[in-house]
């Protein structure tokens, strides 16, 4: 396991919509980074739907929101592992799936559930 399989830079869960940015801002098949307080995410516009994972692949702590998209699959630049952006499951190595959190889009704003 890499050192950030245990990330402390993600958000903690609070239970809050936290509206971060109007949708337009984040075209289709790109990633953009999220500060939170407290931490940090990845969110993905994939074909007009959003998603949000934590930020830092859990294998170097690379930046996932720059990385290439292919479809709903990240690929980290660093070295090449995938993460589902949907679910953050990790394609590439068993137990180092990164959290995801609910996004909705509302009146043509970007809300994350954290």
């Amino acid at each position: 396991m890499g050192k950030f399989c245990n990330n402390n830079r993600k958000p903690k869960r609070k239970g809050k919509k936290i509206t971060v940015g109007k949708a337009e801002a984040v075209p289709p098949g790109r990633g953009a980074t999220v500060q939170l307080k407290g931490g940090e995410v990845a969110l993905f516009n994939v074909g007009g739907n959003f998603y949000a994972i934590e930020n830092f692949c859990p294998h170097k702590g690379a930046p996932l929101a720059d990385s290439k998209i292919y479809g709903n699959i990240v690929e980290c630049n660093l070295h090449g592992w995938r993460f589902d952006v949907r679910n953050g499951n990790c394609f590439t190595k068993s137990g180092c799936s990164v959290e995801s959190y609910e996004v909705v889009v509302e009146d043509g704003w970007i809300k994350i559930l954290v």
